[in-house]
């Protein structure tokens, strides 16, 4: 079996648990490299994470680590997350329990498929999200205004200072800390979630993925298109962005831990 090991670099506690990780795995046979990032940190020769052929990528790191992770990879690899951050909704592991699961991983495991979204205006591609997307303005103290049509028909008119657009996966995230609903991953769903709307009346969306649903951004303000909190875009003015269910889904290390039970444990801690 490859392995890649992928470590947050600002964490020298993290680097020197990925290099135990490698020991123990090659001791049993695994072929284990380091994404380049982290081999450069550790003085090691790395492996390019974009074009990677490992059978699974394990992550030590918080959600940034993982997010930006997922985000680099050309073809998605199945990933399992070792939290070395704060909360770490994406992580499935903690630290003390990390080296017993790694190493059953080669007798085989199962997969979690996570809905990711698909972004675009008009032609152009913007970008894949795990968690979420953001509209917001790049002028502090000015409201964006959204007009979100579904299936072609305007149902609704936001006026806020930026929009989430969440998959059930983010919905733990800033869509949660935003005043939305937690939402089970296993729906496939697209959140909207409105920021500081201007109308009470304004509240969450939850729609399916299997319709199709467009933001058209009205007025002349100017707004940024942040996804997963890893890449910025320049939206400029009006617009419309189309949002679909991408074609290729996140793929995680299925650790048999039931996610609500995990989300509580996860609040209560912190």
């Amino acid at each position: 079996m490859k392995i890649m090991l992928v470590s947050r670099i600002d964490n020298p506690d993290a680097l020197v648990f990925a290099e135990k990780i490698k020991i123990v795995l090659e001791k049993q046979g695994s072929e284990v490299v380091f994404d380049t990032d982290t081999a450069t940190f550790l003085d090691r020769k790395g492996s390019s994470l974009p074009d990677t052929n490992a059978d699974v990528v394990i992550i030590i790191g918080g959600d940034g680590t993982i997010l930006r992770t997922i985000q680099k990879m050309e073809i998605p690899v199945p990933v399992i997350g070792i939290n070395w951050g704060e909360v770490g909704f994406l992580a499935d592991l903690e630290p003390h329990e990390a080296i017993e699961f790694v190493q059953k991983l080669t007798s085989g495991f199962s997969v979690e498929e996570r809905m990711r979204i698909s972004l675009s205006r008009g032609s152009t591609f913007l970008g894949n999200a795990l968690n979420e997307a953001l509209i917001v303005t790049t002028r502090p103290a000015k409201m964006l205004t959204f007009s979100i049509l579904v299936d072609g028909v305007k149902t609704e008119e936001f006026r806020s200072d930026g929009l989430l657009i969440s998959t059930p996966t983010g919905s733990t995230a800033y869509a949660m800390s935003a005043g939305g609903p937690i939402v089970d991953p296993r729906i496939q769903g697209f959140l909207l979630v409105p920021l500081a709307p201007y109308m009470l009346s304004s509240r969450p969306h939850l729609i399916s993925s299997d319709r199709q649903l467009e933001v058209k951004m009205e007025g002349s303000k100017p707004a940024n298109l942040v996804i997963d909190g890893q890449k910025t875009i320049e939206l400029g003015t009006s617009m419309t962005i189309s949002v679909k269910r991408s074609s290729h889904p996140a793929l995680f290390v299925d650790v048999k831990r039931n996610f609500f039970e995990k989300v509580d444990n996860k609040l209560r801690k912190h």
